[in-house]
């Protein structure tokens, strides 16, 4: 799976006309642009500190410095509440808790710009006043997948044996698993990837369902065994997007940042969160959404809500216009409302 984001144009368009100079080749255009946008500064990346964070940062310090070569990029690791939390997440607030620290080292200025995984960004709050996600990756694999212990024979979740021990950080996958196999017994397991990947080895579990996106960007892409198409499991909001935040009033690095921007993300990335917004859930409700470009040049977007167990959910799918996507989030949120999402919400524990 390539990560390259979407090569950024000249930068020439982006001038004002005053400034642009036809006589200079496109290239030289570009690069006194960008040499403008990144005006000798230093630039701070913050980032978890878990494997995958920092190889999420490394690689958005690598796409910059392919934009302004020789751009001074340093990754700052920062340890979230949630990072050294192991019991539930709804004790801390929620999902937030792996964002708090870093939306404040970058209020404070302590950071310039911090990279995310969306899927882990809450949509029942705000962005705190001040910050904006200048850029949204291409998206990556948005399926879930399963793995076995190293030394294990079975490829497949119908290899499981009833009460087998399948681990899982989200309680999407839980739900959804337990509509397809109830029989298994399902634990909650927090930690990074390459910590749960060493439980899962030292046979504290029979699996583990985890995001194919996340062992793609650590390299572990062997270790996923069955990987479960969009339609059997429902992707997360944001699954397989990586967000790039900064402050709204720094404006270079604004424009900067947005050069990395790939509009057909930020468009499906829109309608997701815009749904899940309206729905109003908290970290202990099991929502999905997927939302896609259909051959005819139509939006898709695709939402569900369960219960903890799987048993009860609520399901919409809905169609629209490319260029309205929160129109469209906001109008699914409704659908799914109406369907009974909200008593499902309110059903669980928070």
């Amino acid at each position: 799976m390539s990560r390259a984001a979407t090569a950024p144009g000249t930068g020439a368009e982006l001038l004002p006309a005053a400034e642009r100079d036809t006589d200079q080749a496109p290239a030289a255009v570009a690069a006194a642009y960008l040499g403008r946008l990144a005006a000798g500064r230093k630039l701070r990346i913050g980032a978890r500190t878990s494997p995958m964070a920092v190889a999420q940062a490394e690689h958005v310090a690598a796409l910059l410095g392919s934009l302004v070569p020789g751009l001074d990029v340093t990754i700052s690791g920062i340890t979230t509440t949630a990072d050294q939390w192991a019991g539930d997440l709804a004790a801390l607030g929620g999902k937030g808790a792996f964002t708090k620290e870093i939306d404040r080292a970058l209020l404070m200025g302590e950071i310039d710009a911090a990279v995310h995984c969306m899927k882990d960004v809450p949509g029942d709050v705000p962005l705190p006043p001040g910050l904006t996600f200048a850029a949204y990756l291409p998206r990556e694999d948005i399926r879930d997948c399963l793995a076995f212990p190293a030394a294990s024979p079975r490829a497949a979740l119908d290899d499981l044996p009833a009460g087998a021990r399948v681990g899982t950080c989200s309680v999407r996958r839980k739900a959804q698993l337990a509509r397809h196999r109830p029989d298994l017994s399902v634990h909650r397991v927090r930690g990074n990837v390459n910590s749960r990947l060493a439980r899962l080895d030292a046979g504290e579990f029979d699996a583990l369902m985890l995001a194919r996106a996340g062992l793609a960007r650590i390299g572990m892409t062997g270790r996923a065994a069955e990987t479960f198409d969009a339609d059997v499991i429902c992707p997360a909001v944001g699954a397989g997007v990586i967000g790039l935040q900064c402050r709204d009033q720094d404006r270079n690095l604004l424009e900067l940042l947005r050069l990395l921007d790939h509009a057909e993300t930020r468009t499906h990335v829109t309608a997701e969160r815009t749904m899940l917004h309206g729905l109003q859930g908290h970290c202990n409700s099991p929502i999905a959404g997927h939302c896609a470009t259909t051959p005819d040049g139509q939006l898709a977007l695709r939402g569900m809500v369960f219960t903890r167990d799987g048993g009860e959910f609520a399901h919409a799918m809905e169609w629209g216009p490319v260029g309205r996507p929160a129109e469209l989030g906001a109008y699914l949120a409704g659908v799914l409302l109406r369907k009974g999402a909200r008593d499902l919400i309110m059903g669980i524990p928070h």
